[in-house]
Formats: structure tokens, sequence, C-alpha cells
């Protein structure tokens, strides 16, 4: 949809003539007429208020020109997903899970935007991807991104070879990692997963079942 659409959809959703639109952004009747006639297109100041009234992102407003995702976890946003800073208006950088009134929830990523921001972050999570396929795995494609996961829903149990079932990871952390195919095919795929202090890889059915622990390297 264009600008202009959108506007007036919402706008007319929202039972707002265009003189109380205009009232409600600060702006006369005629510039809410010229968006709807498609003349011109609200400016930044004036799309972040028109965002926070009808509680669609920036992006939504504009048609959604842009595929947004999660700029910690890598999922996909749509104005359900995106995360709000604390005044209501949309971050339209993070899902609404990994940043929620103003504050990062996760702690891996907390800890790396006190030590550098998102800059250093970016430089570290290119380090492990480096280290990981240097590993030289046999059946496990080149690793290309990594995405911040919670260690509830990552922390398998493996069986070691004396019998004994453990977890390597925390229930309560956040870790860099992502699920890969198996370049032989089959029903099994790598799941990998990284942070300050060691690598692991490991193999698994669908739903994380039947675990195989391939690698627990420490950095």
């Amino acid at each position: 949809m264009d600008v202009k659409d959108v506007i007036l959809e919402l706008r007319t959703k929202k039972g707002l003539s265009q003189d109380q639109l205009a009232e409600r952004v600060h702006v006369t009747r005629q510039a809410v007429s010229r968006w709807e006639n498609g003349e011109t297109i609200p400016n930044t100041e004036t799309l972040k208020l028109l965002s926070k009234l009808f509680d669609v992102s920036i992006n939504t407003l504009l048609g959604s020109p842009r595929q947004m995702v999660c700029h910690c976890c890598g999922m996909s946003l749509d104005d359900s997903t995106t995360s709000k800073e604390i005044d209501g208006i949309f971050n339209e950088e993070y899902c609404k899970w990994c940043y929620s009134d103003g504050e990062f929830t996760l702690d891996f990523w907390k800890r790396y935007v006190e030590l550098g921001g998102e800059e250093k972050f970016e430089e570290f999570k290119k380090q492990l991807i480096c280290e990981f396929n240097a590993l030289n795995v046999e059946g496990m494609p080149k690793v290309e991104s990594l995405n911040v996961l919670s260690g509830s829903f990552i922390n398998l149990e493996y069986e070691l070879q004396n019998g004994k079932k453990v977890k390597f990871l925390d229930d309560n952390a956040t870790y860099l990692g992502n699920q890969l195919p198996c370049e032989f095919g089959g029903e099994r795929c790598f799941g990998i997963a990284a942070n300050m202090q060691f690598l692991l890889v490991c193999t698994y059915e669908a739903n994380g079942t039947n675990p195989e622990l391939v690698i627990y390297k420490k950095r």
C-alpha cells in the first residue's frame, strides 16, 4: 500500500476526521489532506506521533518498504512483535522479547552493549563464526550467522560414554548459536552454541530429540 492509503485506512479505522487527526499530531487539516492525496508524506517527527497514535510501526505507515528483522535474535518483525520504548514509540530494530521498555532483556546482549555497543557485539559474532568454521566438523555446512538464543530452549541433555546424562548450558543464560542442516541429508541437523568461554556443536533430530554431543571446546 502507498503511504496515502495507509494513513487514510488507519484514520478511518480510528474514527477520526481529518481535523481531529491534524489536532492529535499537531499539523493542519490541509497537511493531512495532502498526505491522503499523495502530495506529501509526514516528516520524521510526525511519523513518530502517527506511529504511537495508530499503534503501528513507521515501516507500516510507509507501506512496509523493508523486511524488518530483530538485530538481536534475527527473527522477522511485524507490528505485533516489534519492541517499544518506555514512551510507547516502536523500536524497529528489535523484537519485544529481546528489548522491552528501553532495556535489553537478554543478559548476553546486555553484556556486549556494556562492553562497547552493537559494533563490538557484531565483531565478537564474526570471531565466533570463524572459530566454528575452523573446527571443520564433517557434514556441517559453513556457519554464516549467529543469533542470540535462550539457554532454556537449547539446553539439551547428552548421554556420555559412561552412561551419565549431562547438560552443558544454563537455562537462565543466553548464548549465540544457530541450527544448520546436515550436508549428508537425513533427519538430523547440527546445533551450535557459544559464549565467551566455549564452543558447542551437537546433532539432533526434530524438536531436539536424540541429541548427540559432537564438540565441547573451551575458547
